[in-house]
């Protein structure tokens, strides 16, 4: 079976094509925009244009408009293909490539909105010991974290707690590591993962507080 594993949650658009669990081709770019005018010809790029069996694709939290624009995709060419669309959380594909240099749980510390960061921890094999939360640095630092963190905000967690710049690990999410998801947390729902509640109140929530 084929499988094509989409990641456009944050700055990296990444796009890896399986066939079973061996890689056959990927690209991984960093753009900080423009996945939208990307992400289909890096797809088309793949052999046999990417046509597969399956789709992975990023619910974030992340970018929103990145994840909409992964989801949206994946859903226009899993009806093109008659291909299952399945999602994941980002944070745990995070986990599954810090994971694949060390069998220990992990803290992925990833950026968020408005000065926030996305944080969860994970057990070995990139299983969610809990749901990640939005938390500003500040409260990051009393929530803690495991001996190891991972992510594109790693360093800066790091140094808040004081840890041994050997067991922080920068990183951005890549599709090519979506083969080692484990089976349970893929999601036939493609809702999105916001992980921090809607900035805007409604007016008449508003007006009763």
């Amino acid at each position: 079976m084929r499988t094509l594993a989409i990641e456009t949650a944050t700055e990296a658009c990444s796009v890896a094509l399986f066939d079973g669990d061996d890689l056959v081709a990927e690209d991984h770019k960093v753009l900080g925009r423009g996945h939208a005018e990307r992400l289909v010809p890096m797809i088309a790029a793949l052999p046999d244009k990417g046509r597969c069996d399956r789709i992975l694709v990023s619910l974030g939290p992340g970018s929103f408009t990145g994840v909409r624009i992964g989801v949206a995709t994946a859903r226009a060419l899993g009806f093109a293909w008659d291909a299952e669309v399945l999602g994941y959380p980002t944070l745990a594909l995070v986990a599954a490539i810090a994971q694949s240099e060390l069998e220990e749980p992990v803290t992925v510390c990833m950026n968020g909105g408005h000065g926030e960061w996305f944080v969860a921890d994970f057990a070995p094999g990139s299983k969610p010991l809990e749901p990640t939360i939005s938390l500003s640095p500040q409260k990051a630092l009393t929530r803690g974290a495991r001996s190891y963190i991972a992510g594109n905000r790693a360093e800066e967690f790091g140094e808040l707690l004081g840890r041994d710049p050997a067991c922080l690990k920068t990183l951005l999410p890549r599709a090519r590591f979506a083969h080692a998801l484990p089976s349970d947390i893929l999601r036939t729902s493609l809702t999105p993962i916001y992980g921090r509640g809607p900035d805007a109140v409604p007016q008449a929530e508003s007006l009763a507080q």
